[in-house]
């Protein structure tokens, strides 16, 4: 669907399965990702599994535990100003959707503003970082970006590492059973 727009060969980047506990959405796979075909298989995934989830690479990967997509499913290529393109919204729209009827998920977990907003898209995204929201009427928890760029976001929001972020990994370890 997206070779011509992309201008590489796409690989779409997912796992899990129709029991997974927890359902994450990210808006789009990294470089590192793409080149890995390992979701989350970078710096971010690295912060998300160890400093703010407190859980193995074995718990994080296991399909029965995490059911991990995002807005694209593919790496959507370098922008011209050095960040990566934003995900298109025809796979979210043609792929995702699907993905949340057939997946039987406890939880889920959104990503970064693009998926948020994906949801969402009438509500300020640092309210939806703070509030408890559902979807499908299941709890959807919305995190910021774990990436090394998004300094900025955590000096205006200290309060989320603080306060925010031990309720949401409480909530991730009760529907793991940790």
């Amino acid at each position: 669907m997206c070779a011509e727009k992309f201008g590489f060969e796409p690989h779409p980047i997912l796992t899990g399965n129709a029991k997974s506990k927890i359902m994450q959405i990210s808006q789009a796979p990294s470089q590192n990702v793409h080149k890995t075909m390992r979701p989350f298989n970078d710096a971010s995934g690295r912060k998300l599994r160890n400093e703010w989830y407190h859980i193995s690479d074995d718990v994080f990967y296991n399909p029965d535990n995490f059911y991990i997509a995002a807005m694209a499913h593919c790496y959507p290529g370098k922008a011209p100003n050095g960040g990566d393109r934003l995900p298109p919204r025809c796979c979210a729209k043609k792929w995702l959707i699907q993905e949340i009827e057939l997946v039987d998920n406890q939880i889920f977990i959104l990503i970064g503003a693009r998926a948020a907003s994906f949801f969402f898209p009438d509500t300020d995204f640092t309210t939806l970082v703070f509030s408890d929201n559902m979807i499908n009427g299941k709890p959807a928890y919305v995190l910021p970006h774990p990436s090394p760029l998004n300094v900025k976001w955590f000096k205006d929001n200290p309060e989320f590492i603080k306060t925010r972020m031990p309720e949401i990994e409480h909530a991730i370890h009760r529907v793991l059973g940790l």
